[in-house]
Order: C-alpha cells, then sequence, then structure tokens
C-alpha cells in the first residue's frame, strides 16, 4: 500500500510538474501563536485523490510549488492536534492566511518516557536549553540551572554576563527575593522542566527592568486523565537536607490542571573569615581578624497550582498561584573578633553570639484570559495580586577580653553589650496587563500592550539594648526606623517582527512612567522620584550563507532597586558589622550592544558593550571612626563592560553531546566613594564545559560533568579571585521506565569558595567566604497513572508579575 500511495504521488506530482505555473505558502502555529515545525500539509483532489505533500518548517512555514490552476482541498496534520482541511481554488500565486492548529488531546495514547540527551540552540537574542527527559531533570530546578549555558550562580545569586536576570516561569515574571528564588528552584524538582530560555535581548513586550531573562518553560499535559509522580532526595553536605514532594496533572475534555506540592528540611552552613584593616588618617590604627560561623535553618512549604479552562474554540481562562510558606527562617551567628595593631600585636578581642528567628509567607495569584481571533490574532489579559510578609527578631550579645583572653576590670576589656531587634516588612503587588498579538502576513507580525502597577510596602525596624546582667531595656542606639514605600508604574509598548529573503528583523519601543515615594518616619526624611524614559530594543539577522548568520541586537533596561535594599532593614553579623537597606538608592539604565556571527549552527562569536550609570552593589563600607563596616548598597556612577564570547555545542558521538561557552571580557567601575573619586577596571575570563552521555543499549543511563571556571574578576570595586566549580549527576531508569533514581555530586574539587578584596584609600577590607556547596544527592521519583511523552508539548505562555528582589 505505501508502495501505491507512493507511484500515485509520483505520477500526480510529474503530471502536475507538467502543467503547473503556480505554488501556494502559508504559516502553521498554535493557539498560542507558537510555530508548529515537521506538520503534515497534504494536498488532495476533490475526490480525496492525493496529489502532493510537504513537512513544515522550524519556524512554522511551508511552500508547495507547480500546481496548475484548479480546485483541491488542503489537509494539515500533527500528533496531538485536531486536523485542518481548507478547499482552495488556485488561480495565481496564493499566501494562505496563518493556519491555527487546535489541540486534540484525545488522540494520544500512552507511550512510554524514554530518555535522551540535553540540546542546546542558539537564537538570535538567546540560548535555548532543552533538557526534558535528560539527567538533568532529576535534580532541582537550581541544579539544572547551574548546568545551563550562561548562567552563574555563586552563593546563592544568579548572573547572567555579570548582571541580575529576571526570573520567568511558564513567561510569569517571579515575585520575590533573590534569595527566596534560590529557595523556590531548590524545593523545585526539575522532572517537569521542558527547556530554559536566557534571553539576553529581550523583546520589548518584557519589562523595561528585564536586562537578561531566565524563561523556565514547564512541560505541558497532552495526556487525558490523570497522572502524577512523587519525587524525595537526600542532600549531605556540612549538613543534611531533605526534600519530597508530588506533581499531580488531569486532564479531560476542556479543564487541565496540575497541582505541585514540595517540602524542604534543611541546615546550612556557611564560614566567613573577614580581615579589617581601620584607619586613623593615613595609617592604619587597628586590624580586625573575624570569624564568622553561621548556621542556618529553614522549613519551606512550596505549593505551585496551574489550571486551564477552554470556555470554547477562541476563548480559554487561567488561574495561578504561587504559595511559598517558610515558618522556620532561623540563624546562630558565632563571631570571634581578634583586634591587633599594625604589627599584629594584640590589643583586645571579642566574641558575640546573634540569635535571629524569622518566617516568611509570600502568596501569588494570576488571572489570565486569552481570545484567540479568526484571524490568528490573540488578546490577553491579565490581573496579579501578591502578599509577602517577613518577620525576623535577633538577640546579640557580646563580651569583650583583654589580650589574654581575661574578662578585666577596665574597658574595653571589662565590658558586654546586649541589644534585640525587631523587623518586620509587609508587600502588596497588583499588576493589570493587556497583550495583543496581530499576524500581518506570514513574514509580519506585530504585538503591544499596557501595564499598571502599583506597589506598597512597610517595614518596622525596631531596636532595644538591654543590660546583659539583667536583660532590663535601656536608652535604644538609634537603629529604629519606620519605612513606607509606594511605587506605580504605567507602561506600554509596540513591537514588529518581519522577515523578507535571507533578512529578519524585530524592533520595539517600551514607555514606562514610574513615581515613587519613600518615606522614612523615625528619620523624618522622604525621598520621591518621578520619571518617564523610552526603552528601545532591537534585533537584526541576515544568512548570507546556507550556514553563515550575522546578527546585531540593542537593548536599552532599567533596574530599580528592590523593596529590602531600600528600607533600613538591618541584620546583624556582631556589634560592629551590620547589614542594611540604603532609602536613597536611584535607579540603574543600561545600554547593552551585540554583534555575533553563528556558523553551521554551532559556532557562535559575539562581542558585546556594556554601559550602566548608577549600577547599584552591596559594598563593605568602612566607618573608620567608629571602627564599624556596614554592607549597604550604593550607587556607582558609571560602570562599562566590553566582552567576547564563543559558544559551540555538537555531539561528540551519538552518545555524547557536548557544548563550551568561553568568555573574556572587561569591567571598569568609576564613583565617588567616601569623599574620593575612585576607578578601577580588570580583564577577566570565563568558561563552561558541559558533557552528556547516554549509557546501556535501552539508553536508560544518562550522566552529565559540568565545568565552570570564573577567573579574577571586579564586580563593584571588590576584586573576587577564582573558582571553578564542577557537578556530577547521573539518572538510571527503573521500574519499567516508571521510576527513577538520581545521583549528584556537586563542587567535586573543593574550588567553589571565594575571596573578594575591597582596597582603595582608607578603605581596606577582605574576605575568604565558604558556602555550603559542597554536597551528594541521592534521588528518587515515581510516575504512576498516564505516563504520556510530552514530545510535542506547547507551553502556554503568559506574562509577568513584579518585584521582590535582592534581599
Amino acid at each position: 500500500m505505501k508502495q501505491l500511495i507512493s507511484i500515485a504521488i509520483l505520477f500526480a506530482s510529474i503530471s502536475a510538474l507538467a502543467q503547473a505555473n503556480y505554488s501556494i505558502s502559508g504559516k502553521i502555529v498554535d493557539e498560542l501563536n507558537q510555530p508548529i515545525a515537521f506538520a503534515n500539509v497534504i494536498l488532495m483532489t476533490s475526490d480525496s485523490e492525493l496529489i502532493t505533500g510537504v513537512s513544515s518548517l522550524e519556524n512554522g512555514s511551508f511552500t508547495i510549488d507547480n500546481l496548475m490552476a484548479d480546485r483541491y482541498y488542503l489537509k494539515v496534520s500533527f500528533l496531538g492536534y485536531k486536523s485542518y482541511e481548507q478547499e482552495l481554488h488556485i488561480s495565481q500565486e496564493q499566501t494562505l492566511p496563518i493556519i491555527v492548529l487546535k489541540e486534540d488531546s484525545e488522540t494520544l495514547s500512552e507511550v512510554i518516557i524514554t530518555n535522551r540527551k540535553p540540546t542546546l540552540k542558539k537564537e538570535v537574542d538567546r540560548l535555548v536549553f532543552n533538557i526534558e527527559n535528560s539527567s538533568l531533570s532529576e535534580g532541582s530546578v537550581l541544579s539544572a540551572l547551574k548546568n545551563t549555558p550562561g548562567v552563574l550562580i555563586i552563593d546563592d545569586a544568579i548572573s547572567v554576563k555579570n548582571s541580575t536576570p529576571t526570573v520567568y516561569i511558564n513567561g510569569k515574571k517571579i515575585h520575590l527575593s533573590a534569595s527566596e528564588i534560590t529557595q523556590l528552584l531548590e524545593s523545585s524538582t526539575a522532572n517537569n522542566i521542558q527547556k530554559i530560555e536566557v534571553i539576553t535581548n529581550p523583546p520589548a513586550k518584557y519589562d523595561a527592568e528585564s536586562g537578561a531573562v531566565i524563561n523556565i518553560i514547564m512541560t505541558k499535559n497532552l495526556a487525558t486523565g490523570y497522572r502524577g509522580k512523587y519525587f524525595t532526595n537526600y542532600t549531605q553536605g556540612v549538613y543534611p537536607k531533605f526534600t519530597g514532594g508530588l506533581n499531580q496533572f488531569y486532564k479531560k475534555d476542556k479543564l487541565d490542571f496540575n497541582v505541585n506540592y514540595s517540602y524542604t528540611d534543611s541546615k546550612k552552613d556557611r564560614y566567613n573569615f573577614e580581615t579589617i584593616n581601620y584607619y586613623d588618617g593615613n595609617t592604619i590604627d587597628e586590624v580586625w581578624n573575624t570569624e564568622l560561623d553561621r548556621d542556618e535553618w529553614s522549613k519551606i512549604h512550596n505549593i505551585n497550582f496551574n489550571m486551564d479552562y477552554a470556555i470554547d474554540d477562541n476563548n480559554e481562562l487561567s488561574l495561578s498561584s504561587i504559595v511559598l510558606l517558610n515558618p522556620v527562617y532561623d540563624n546562630r551567628v558565632f563571631s570571634d573578633a581578634r583586634i591587633t595593631d599594625v604589627n599584629n600585636s594584640p590589643l583586645y578581642n571579642y566574641g558575640s553570639l546573634i540569635i535571629s528567628d524569622g518566617k516568611k509567607e509570600h502568596i501569588s495569584l494570576d488571572i489570565d484570559y486569552l481570545h484567540s481571533f479568526n484571524n490568528s490574532a490573540t488578546l490577553k489579559l491579565n490581573s496579579h495580586y501578591t502578599n509577602y510578609d517577613y518577620n525576623r527578631t535577633q538577640n546579640v550579645r557580646s563580651d569583650y577580653f583583654d589580650t589574654a583572653d581575661v574578662f578585666g576590670s577596665e574597658f574595653p576589656y571589662n565590658f558586654q553589650t546586649a541589644f534585640n531587634t525587631a523587623n518586620s516588612q509587609n508587600t502588596s503587588i497588583f499588576i493589570s496587563k493587556l497583550d495583543f498579538n496581530l499576524p500581518i502576513s506570514e513574514q509580519t507580525a506585530v504585538s503591544s500592550g499596557m501595564k499598571v502597577s502599583r506597589t506598597k510596602t512597610e517595614s518596622d525596624v525596631l531596636q532595644t539594648n538591654l543590660n546583659p546582667n539583667t536583660n532590663a531595656t535601656i536608652p535604644s542606639g538609634g537603629y529604629s526606623d519606620f519605612y513606607k514605600y509606594d511605587e506605580s508604574i504605567a507602561s506600554g509598548y509596540l513591537n514588529v517582527e518581519t522577515s523578507w529573503d535571507k533578512w529578519s528583523f524585530s524592533g520595539g519601543l517600551r514607555a514606562e512612567h514610574t513615581v515613587i515615594d519613600g518615606h522614612s518616619l523615625s528619620a523624618n526624611t522622604q525621598v520621591t522620584q518621578d520619571y518617564f524614559k523610552i526603552f528601545p530594543t532591537l534585533s537584526l539577522n541576515v544568512n548570507p550563507l546556507e550556514n553563515l548568520s550575522l546578527y546585531y541586537n540593542f537593548k536599552r533596561s532599567v533596574e530599580r532597586p528592590s523593596y529590602q535594599i531600600l528600607n533600613p532593614f538591618n541584620f546583624f553579623l556582631n556589634d560592629n558589622t551590620i547589614v542594611t537597606g540604603n532609602p536613597t538608592l536611584q535607579p540603574a539604565f543600561t545600554n547593552h550592544y551585540v554583534l555575533g556571527t553563528t556558523v553551521n549552527g554551532n559556532y557562535t562569536f559575539e562581542a558585546y558593550y556594556k554601559k550602566t550609570k548608577d549600577s547599584f552593589y552591596e559594598l563593605p563600607i568602612q566607618n573608620n571612626t567608629e571602627n564599624i563596616i556596614v554592607y549597604t548598597p550604593v550607587n556607582v556612577e558609571a560602570t562599562s563592560e566590553i566582552g567576547f564570547d564563543f559558544v559551540t555545542h555538537f555531539n561528540v558521538t551519538d552518545r555524547w553531546f557536548l557544548y563550551f561557552v568561553g568568555s573574556v571580557y572587561n569591567i571598569k567601575d568609576e564613583s565617588f566613594i567616601e569623599n574620593n573619586q575612585v576607578t578601577q577596571s580588570h580583564w577577566s575570563t570565563y568558561a563552561a564545559i558541559s558533557n552528556d552521555i547516554t549509557f546501556l543499549k535501552d539508553r536508560s543511563l544518562n550522566a552529565n560533568l559540568s565545568f565552570v571556571y570564573v577567573g579574577r574578576n571586579l564586580q563593584g570595586f571588590r576584586l573576587s579571585e577564582t573558582i571553578l566549580t564542577s557537578d556530577l549527576s547521573i539518572k538510571k531508569s527503573i521500574l519499567k521506565k516508571k521510576g527513577t533514581v538520581s545521583l549528584a555530586v556537586s563542587d567535586i574539587f573543593n574550588l567553589n569558595d571565594y575571596e573578594t578584596t575591597f582596597k582603595f584609600n582608607n578603605q581596606n577590607n577582605r574576605s575568604i567566604i565558604k558556602v555550603d556547596n559542597r554536597y551528594i544527592k541521592l534521588g528518587f521519583s515515581y510516575a504512576f497513572g498516564n505516563t504520556t511523552l510530552n514530545t510535542n508539548a506547547r507551553t502556554k505562555v503568559h506574562k509577568e508579575k513584579d518585584r521582590l528582589e535582592k534581599e
């Protein structure tokens, strides 16, 4: 039968070719306007006789040539979608309206999931890292992110090209502080991740704050019925950690929902050794060598809920929520400080114990409505609400001793300090958003939208000094404050995407009006900001040869200080070391230029330049009068960066996939600090290599081995020494491929601790930081229900929320 059909197609094609003068072309997308590659496009006569057929390309387009004038029937089909049929009368060249395939989950039967290697695809403005069913999918989302090209995670801080990215899940921005994003990703399993997009040049539809975006796209359930997965893992670092959870999916007719729950119980260790040289005028007066041993206990409940309801073929309603409950967030800090003169002769010392108890609650809710017009245009409406509560109490006690470690009779040798601080913060975020996408033709699409957001936060810091012996209250030490913050942002954007011949273009313009009012009641100070800014973005690509691509990107973005670092929220590491906020911070504006080329689809070369005004970093500023060091965020007047990148990926064998990223770059910081103009610059290198290998005949054993090297580099006047991260993960399918056991080893060579130096004028301090990131992790998961392969999944993309950034 196949041979007969092939012969019929051949003769029909030859006959048509002899008389044909016309062609038809078109594009195939899903209901979310995402292109469908490799769809079957068949042309038949009116009596269902097969004429010819093609498959759609990666961008969803197709062309059928050599057709004679006649009446035809067009049929388009793709696994998991309802077939599309259309009658055509061809009498001239035709470009068909965009064809939209609608999902048809009933056509899918149970398919056994097979393991595969991750894949990497370099697009004009992003890297797309597909890890679905690979060995990386059995760890946490954070561990998968650590192995993503271009993403660097050091001390729970995520960065892309030396900047803090905005993190999205399925196109929705995560409204958490930097540390809480890390907690969320670490307590979430990666076995539901389809791919990770590292977008270095986000289009105008993203907030202007999105200088770089990490979009984590989860798989979509195409199977009708119920399925789920249990998962658990045990991690042994300095201390043990346990995570367990359950993912549940259900789909029937118009309803599709999933609920994910995980619980993490962990204890972490962090060790700092700090040397501070305090000055008296131009000479060093005292040298403080301080050891800080910090233990952190945390219990986290993470709940994610998503529901999609198809009202009809053109309308869909969605509800999603993230709940992050952290009822236990406790710290114990043991501090031992040895004070000497410049010649290392002992002067005195002291020991401190800081007991900190805290808890956090984060609840966010999104309601989305999607309408698809008959001309393939889409209209999306989003409403978002976030409520965030953070409470922490601290008790700080210190004992001072003489050079012989004797608690003597005179100051500073007979001295004790004791005080309590109570910190609380409540933040509410409201957002309304509208996005409209209009395909003009097969080659051109226009999108536009608007957004309004309102953020209100109140922070209360109360410090009470105590008598160390009686605990009686004595006058406060001046660190109490009540801070109110109110922010409103109204924005709109227009973006155009088009292609012609060998060229493609994407350009947009975003306008944002920001009004900020920060009020410190205790200090009776008020900081206001009111500004209107334009943020253009542009991507231009040309393919002069079949295997050669040239592109240029430009992006202007803004980074606004987060709510937490704007308020005077104090955390004491000891009597003389304080972490606090800065309500006078200004937003940072960045212009980012990229020029690059891709050869054979596997080798990418880029040159880039970034210029930032008023970038902000947390710096260790010394008070040489009172011998206090305060870690506080400050604006750096100008930061410039120039760099050269190389990216490659290929299959060494059919079982071994490799990617490599290398970068050479220079960072230059210029600013006025402590009454002095300071300029520093430094060249550095970055390299990452990842190997994914499949073993055994049935390919049920997968392994990933990766290394990341970061050379000596400059970040906000702080010079960081070289580090090397090394990670190994192994995944084995068992129990008829429904179960999975995994093993992960992090920081194999124990070279991920880092050292920083902050030295100029009368600022001279150094830190050696050892974080609890060397561990062994054992994991197990078991899938049940209808375990269907999601190879053809099309992921719904909603938009953003707002921000609760660095803590």
